[in-house]
Order: C-alpha cells, then structure tokens, then sequence
C-alpha cells in the first residue's frame, strides 16, 4: 500500500496504517477505505482550524500534531458528518463507513497509541443504516446461469460459476486456490478467507465433476505446469480477479441475466440463500461456511462441526448439476 509510511501524513496516521495491516491483518481495501475516511475528516479539521479556502481534496495534513488531536471533540465529527451529507451528497451507508473509519482511528490513538486520553467518538450517536436484502439468483436463474456456462467452451469457466454456486465462496478466496488445496479423499479444499484466516470449503458432486473435468484439461497444458494457481489465465499464470468477474459478467449477460446486479459477491449470497431455503443449512450453518466473523450477516453466536457445514452443502439443490458435455474445452 502506498499510503504506508507515507510523507504527506502525519506520523501518527502512518502509526495507525501499520498498525491495521501488521496487527489487525486488515485486508488492503479495507485498509484504504479507512484511509480515505480518516484523510478526509483531517483535512475536514484542518480547514475550520486555518481557513486556507482551499477544496479539502488540496490541503496537506502532514503538519498536523498529537496537539491537534487533542483538540477534537464529538461536535467536530458531527460537523464533518453533516458536510459528508450537505455538501458530498453521501448516502446512509457511505456515512456509516466514515463513521466506523473514525471510531476505528481514534480508538488506536486511546488504546493502542495511548497518544489522547478522551476518545471523541465515544459517546457518538448516529443511526445505523437499514439493512438492504442481498441480491441473488432464484433457482431457475442459477439452473440458467449453469446451463449457459456449459455451453460455453471453456471447462474453467464453468468450474468457476460451479464453485460460486455451489460453495458460497468470495471472489479473492476463489482466485487464490492452489491445486494443492484441494484434498480430493476428503472432497474438500483449503481457502484464504478475510484477514487471512482459513478455512476448509466442502465439495459436493457438482463442483467434484467440475473440477475433474477442468483439471483434465489442465494437466495437458505443459505451459502452466509450474504453475500453483488453479485456476490460470491465457497467459498460464494465476487468473486475476478482474478477469474472473468478466468471465461472471460475459456469462451473465448471455443467459439474459445481465442487468440485475449480479456480481461475483451476489453469487455468493446466491449459494447462502439457495442452502437456506430448499436445504436445512440453518443460519449457524451458514455462518461456519461462508467464513462470517461475527453476527453481522448471519446472526451467529456458536460455531457449528464439520458435518453440519458438509451437509450444508450437499443440500444445495444445484449439487448433482454436473456438466453435460464430455468434449474436451
């Protein structure tokens, strides 16, 4: 991240970066969303101190000092939260996120930096935005979306929706999958979930025969033969991200899916709720398989065993879907 150690900041936000990747092992998005939020209110707090008349987005902020921190009190961050709203248009959620940024970032300068002794977000009282339901697939859609896929010609292509489908797994975990992950004895595989957590995925019979039918065609690439990443590009190295949601956006739009705001993550709310209401993954379930940290999404206190999550995806109503054709692609 470039952000880090950067000179145009102050030396006690470079502090709390560190801290957020080292410590909290916060994922890099995440750490340059805080970042935006924290720069924005700084620079917020700047400006009423020293009238520069200049657009927030040019003052510089490396100047500023523990004794400017001190300074700021609960009237200041609903200031700035007023002019997030009156002036930048943000919406309840974009709100809330700076809100978190800053309740993040000043805790750090109490706790951790011991650098203020009042915490001006403490006592801070907002409204918590209103949940929006997911959007997803019904099952007629997803039996769509597979369909199409399998008459694509690419057997990668399809082992990937497969999986989405299927497992409910996010996008970065997907592309991070090794051969060497998957553990065919047990019909599971290994991924990388937030803040680098693991966490074991359950394979059904569906994503079982895709992956032996992709794999097959792999295995007589001798280009990509040094290659760890599972899934491969046309260049043989791993499958980036962004070609991934191509690959979801292209099949989308040729099973007239396009349009709905379908994306890699709505898949994954996809496989939750096709688990949800046709299997008997209950919500604890869904907890453990998605990888949920807390009880934000799923409403999770326990943690559930092995066999539960295994049924969780054998129940699937796309588990026994499996390619039609036998042709090499």
């Amino acid at each position: 991240m470039n952000n880090l150690n950067s000179p145009d900041n102050p030396e006690f936000l470079n502090d709390y970066l560190v801290h957020m990747k080292i410590v909290k092992l916060l994922a890099q998005r995440t750490i340059e969303e805080y970042y935006t939020d924290i720069r924005l209110f700084l620079r917020f707090i700047y400006e009423n101190a020293h009238n520069t008349g200049k657009p927030l987005e040019e003052i510089e902020i490396r100047d500023m000092t523990v004794a400017d921190l001190r300074k700021i009190t609960v009237s200041d961050i609903y200031n700035f939260i007023f002019y997030t709203s009156d002036e930048r248009k943000n919406k309840d959620r974009a709100r809330y996120r700076k809100i978190s940024s800053l309740r993040s970032f000043f805790k750090y300068l109490e706790k951790v930096a011991h650098i203020i002794e009042n915490n001006p977000t403490k006592d801070l009282d907002v409204p918590v935005p209103k949940a929006s339901l997911p959007k997803f697939l019904s099952l007629n859609e997803s039996l769509r979306l597979l369909e199409t896929a399998d008459s694509a010609d690419s057997k990668r292509d399809y082992c990937i929706i497969t999986l989405f489908l299927n497992c409910g797994m996010r996008l970065s975990e997907l592309v991070g999958i090794n051969i060497k992950d998957i553990d065919f004895y047990e019909n599971r595989l290994k991924v990388l979930g937030k803040r680098s957590k693991e966490r074991m995925v359950y394979l059904n019979t569906a994503c079982i025969d895709a992956l032996n039918k992709y794999l097959e065609i792999r295995k007589n690439n001798p280009k990509a033969a040094d290659e760890p990443a599972l899934f491969i590009s046309n260049q043989n190295r791993r499958i980036s991200k962004r070609r991934v949601q191509q690959i979801v956006e292209e099949t989308l739009q040729k099973a007239n899916l396009d349009g709905k705001g379908i994306t890699t993550h709505k898949l994954r709310h996809t496989a939750a709720t096709l688990m949800y209401q046709y299997g008997d993954a209950d919500v604890l379930t869904l907890k453990e398989l998605l990888g949920h940290a807390s009880i934000s999404t799923t409403e999770i206190y326990t943690h559930l065993n092995d066999e539960n999550v295994r049924n969780a995806i054998e129940s699937n109503p796309l588990a026994k879907v499996t390619s039609e054709s036998d042709d090499d692609k």
